[in-house]
């Protein structure tokens, strides 16, 4: 019996990286994201959080976070509250600790997305219900569960057949998929450019753990080669964006276009995250060519956070 399984497990859960879970508490929110999805497209309606609430604090802009999370939690009954952080005493000075523990008194849950990931850690250490990282510069957890659900529909579960590839910065979804090659024990190779790799600790902590390599390159033809999934993101980063002249010159061969994918399989997928910078990071071609599943993989991010708001109340 495990924190996934255990209904009298102790204490919130919350989910803050994906080392936060194990390989079979990863899969079974796959798999449940996966039913959601199909339940959903039935037309039946499925109702578990009625009476509850969602609250999102939110200090970075988004879309897709936002709105498959506000969608998730109205699909399965139950409201939300938004919350940019400018518009709380947050931004007057009330310090996290408190803030914790008097939304905790009114929410079931918090979705927190903001930069510095020890805010969303010290959010959790005060909080009373469950906290989960909707995205920090260090890592977004959330979003590599719906990739990978999105890699298992086209391609199948046994993801350990499979060359996985990111090309581009070493950041905050890198690191997210770094933790969970080493907790499902599929490989991974990363292409980025000197001085933009993932951070070591992360990397260095996800290799030791792993039973299948973790490998950094600088060559994206290198690392591209036989791919079967091509994952990238863009180059400059909301708060990066006085360096974002200096990145788009140092990326430049790590664009994700039609010649660099004619060095993987022809049947290799291609995903993005977005919001995609195209003729950036991954050209028009490809965005919107016949390998692209990328709105496959943004539609993915609602069932998918449907499992994790179920499994995170308790539902």
């Amino acid at each position: 019996m495990n924190r996934l399984t255990d209904p009298k497990s102790m204490g919130p859960r919350h989910y803050l990286t994906v080392f936060d879970l194990s390989c079979e508490e990863i899969l079974s929110l796959i798999n449940s994201g996966l039913r959601l999805k199909r339940h959903c497209k039935s037309g039946l309606p499925y109702r578990p959080a009625i009476g509850k609430v969602l609250g999102l604090l939110f200090e970075k802009a988004s879309t897709r976070t936002r709105v498959s999370f506000e969608s998730a939690m109205l699909q399965m009954g139950g409201s939300t509250v938004f919350m940019p952080s400018r518009d709380l005493q947050l931004g007057r000075g009330e310090s996290l600790k408190d803030t914790a523990r008097v939304l905790s008194r009114y929410l079931d849950c918090i979705v927190v997305r903001t930069f510095g990931q020890e805010i969303v850690d010290e959010i959790a250490r005060w909080a009373d219900i469950p906290v989960i990282n909707g995205l920090t510069d260090l890592h977004h957890p959330c979003q590599v569960l719906s990739d990978i659900m999105t890699v298992i529909e086209h391609r199948g579960r046994d993801l350990k057949t499979l060359k996985m590839v990111w090309i581009g910065d070493g950041n905050n979804v890198a690191h997210s998929w770094i933790q969970a090659a080493s907790r499902l024990g599929f490989g991974l190779t990363l292409a980025c450019p000197e001085g933009y790799r993932p951070d070591r600790k992360i990397l260095e902590t996800a290799q030791a753990e792993a039973t299948a390599p973790i490998t950094v390159l600088t060559d994206p033809v290198e690392a591209i080669r036989d791919a079967d999934v091509v994952n990238t993101d863009v180059w400059v980063s909301m708060g990066q964006e006085k360096e974002a002249q200096k990145r788009r010159e140092i990326f430049a061969p790590y664009q994700v276009n039609t010649r660099l994918l004619a060095k993987a399989n022809a049947d290799v997928i291609v995903l993005h995250c977005l919001p995609a910078h195209r003729e950036e990071e991954i050209s028009e071609g490809v965005l919107e060519g016949p390998n692209s599943v990328v709105w496959d993989q943004a539609e993915n991010k609602m069932y998918l956070h449907m499992a994790i708001l179920k499994w995170a109340m308790r539902l």
